[in-house]
């Protein structure tokens, strides 16, 4: 409708009504609505119903087509989708026909109607038609259509709620809310980026005579320009609602821009503070911004969806998370059973050859008694792709050697010692023992028993056999390895260096500074906390480093970066020789909140025009050639092979 929350009445009429103000209160009131005409449903010869449905909402619509109305018959000619004014009587509708929700309550008996502008008779598809949903590539491509779907407009509708909800939760929490520029310089932080040529400054670009192109590149986040302002001290709490750009392949949680919800703090701690949390498992600092956004979520989940959260969130280690659900972002929400380190069970002789590799033995162990809702999923899950796992399942006659049966593993025992085994472990006939070697020190976000027991519990949900808790389950990770060699997303970048696991501003634990500065870089854990609502990762931070000195160690040092990488950084090195405060942030992804909140798989569905999951979109059809002649302002020329 028109958009006025309050209607005009005038001698017994209202304009303009948006149709989700309308109540029994307005029966015997004459209001005109404005909206899309959705199918008729014929009751006779002689009347109809048709709904109208605006941004609002939809209402039912009566047309009576006697002689006295016969001008009202032409709107069975008028086509699906088409915008039309109606002018009607709201009545209360008969007792046993109500319904509770929307305007349930109501219809509008039409007196007479305007076509404001008439639907294409051979539309791509009908947007009101629930039955039939069209390919993915064709919603897409007519985006403009696919939003008129309830679902579609709930989602953009409750992204705009929610947005305000953190908005008006930081400003009451005193931070100011600040715009930073789209426009930056290429750095080497992890990702790729997008680079946006420029003609600006190109006079000055020359390199032996000829044009040198210059770019901008749109930033992965605002990381370097909100440290910059809180060096600067004119704020000490930053918030902004920021877009984000990475040059990744999509997947259903990813697009090439993105929103995140971006916040630093000044004077943040450096170490535990008991007095503010009385669990010794936040080891970190940071626990300023911990408190803000479980503050911002629990007002979220309570004004969104009417839930209230407890009034801190489970911590746990990085490596508690490995060793436990083969994760770093673990659903505790499954019951399936925790992983166990089996390696201290085995005899003493088998013990050695793990210690020998560096290696441990892990196992999930499925009871009938205990797992029954994942029998049938742990029978039937396909687990080719993982070379390192394997499945016993125990009876009679392997009770006394499924370990030693297990050629994956190959290890030898003898019957006492597998009885033993069984019994410090709790196995017996019926059970089955999914195994699995790895590292004992963990690596990257996941194991394989890790990734094993997420198939499972998706295979028993898509059976029907087990339904994760409905009750939001969040979990905050701490003591990340503060470097790694084991993400490939950023080998292309890091060359068999190391790489920052967050990101080359994060300060080590203080417990571990002295072993960064003797060259001890895998035993370094970083002060960086990954916030987990039901197995995705929503949001990360850390808390910064704030010391040039540190920092220009870890960039020459550690990661080894060149003389020309390091000069990207040489502002952020200069800012915090000038009293930089102690200082931390977060970023919670918008885009993945969304999708959990409006309990959807994608975050496409909470966008409103999203890219496909190939990085293209279908819409503005983006990416797109630029002829040469565009090219050559930016001095640029094409390669032909």
């Amino acid at each position: 409708m028109h958009g006025h929350g309050d209607c005009r009445r005038v001698k017994g009429k209202e304009k303009c009504k948006r149709i989700e103000l309308l109540t029994p209160a307005h029966a015997g009131i004459h209001v005109t609505l404005t909206g899309w005409l959705l199918p008729e449903r014929k009751v006779s010869k002689t009347m109809s119903f048709f709904p109208i449905k605006d941004s609002s909402g939809i209402t039912q619509l009566v047309v009576r087509k006697g002689h006295a109305n016969a001008h009202l018959t032409a709107l069975s000619e008028i086509p699906v989708e088409s915008t039309i004014a109606i002018e009607g009587e709201v009545l209360v509708r008969p007792e046993q026909s109500r319904r509770d929700e929307g305007t349930g309550q109501i219809e509008v008996q039409v007196n007479n109607f305007t076509i404001l502008n008439p639907a294409h008779r051979n539309m791509p598809f009908i947007p009101s038609d629930n039955q039939t949903l069209v390919n993915e590539d064709l919603r897409a491509r007519f985006r403009y259509l696919d939003l008129r779907r309830t679902a579609l407009a709930d989602n953009i509708k409750k992204r705009s709620q929610v947005a305000r909800i953190i908005r008006d939760t930081l400003h009451d929490d005193g931070f100011l809310e600040v715009e930073t520029p789209l426009l930056l310089k290429s750095t080497p932080e992890g990702a790729r980026e997008f680079l946006v040529p420029s003609r600006v400054g190109q006079s000055a670009a020359q390199h032996d005579g000829e044009d040198t192109p210059l770019f901008y590149a749109l930033p992965q986040s605002p990381q370097q320009p909100k440290q910059l302002l809180i060096c600067s001290g004119v704020v000490d709490k930053y918030f902004q609602i920021a877009k984000c750009f990475r040059d990744e392949d999509g997947r259903k949680d990813r697009q090439p821009e993105f929103t995140q919800i971006d916040l630093e703090m000044a004077f943040v701690s450096w170490g535990v503070d008991p007095k503010i949390f009385s669990s010794n498992t936040w080891r970190i600092g940071g626990h300023e911004v911990r408190a803000v956004i479980e503050k911002l979520v629990r007002h979220i989940w309570q004004k969104a969806e009417e839930i209230t959260l407890p009034s801190s969130f489970r911590v746990i280690t990085y490596n508690e998370a490995m060793a436990r659900y083969g994760s770093d972002k673990p659903d505790t929400r499954i019951d399936l059973e925790v992983i166990q380190n089996i390696t201290p069970s085995l005899p003493i002789h088998a013990q050695a050859s793990f210690e020998d590799l560096g290696d441990i033995l892990e196992a999930i162990i499925l009871r009938p008694s205990e797992s029954c809702s994942f029998l049938r999923a742990s029978e039937e899950c396909n687990y080719e792709d993982e070379p390192n796992v394997s499945r016993s399942v125990i009876a009679d006659s392997n009770l006394l050697n499924w370990l030693c049966d297990n050629r994956s593993i190959n290890l030898k025992l003898s019957g006492e010692e597998h009885a033993l085994l069984n019994k410090t472990l709790g196995v017996s006939t019926g059970d089955t023992v999914w195994l699995s070697h790895r590292r004992k020190i963990p690596e990257g976000g996941s194991t394989s028993l890790g990734r094993l027991r997420i198939r499972i519990s998706e295979l028993a949900h898509a059976r029907g056999d087990y339904v994760p808790h409905a009750i939001p389950h969040f979990l905050w990770v701490t003591e990340f390895p503060l470097f790694t060699r084991a993400d490939p997303d950023k080998e292309f970048l890091a060359h068999g260096r190391w790489s920052s696991t967050h990101h080359p501003f994060t300060a080590p634990m203080w417990q571990d500074i002295e072993a960064m500065y003797a060259g001890h870089i895998d035993q370094v854990r970083g002060q960086h906390y990954d916030l987990v609502l039901n197995g995705v990762e929503i949001g990360g931070g850390s808390v910064r480093v704030h010391d040039a000195a540190m920092q220009e160690y870890i960039f020459s040092q550690v990661l080894q970066l060149s003389d020309a990488e390091k000069s990207s950084f040489d502002h952020l090195l200069h800012a915090l020789k000038c009293g930089a405060p102690p200082h931390g942030g977060i970023a919670l992804g918008f885009d993945r909140l969304m999708a959990i909140l409006c309990k959807t798989p994608t975050i496409r569905d909470v966008i409103a025009f999203p890219k496909t999951g190939a990085g293209t979109d279908l819409l503005f059809r983006s990416p797109a050639a630029i002829n040469e002649e565009v090219l050559n302002q930016y001095g640029i020329r094409p390669t032909r092979c």
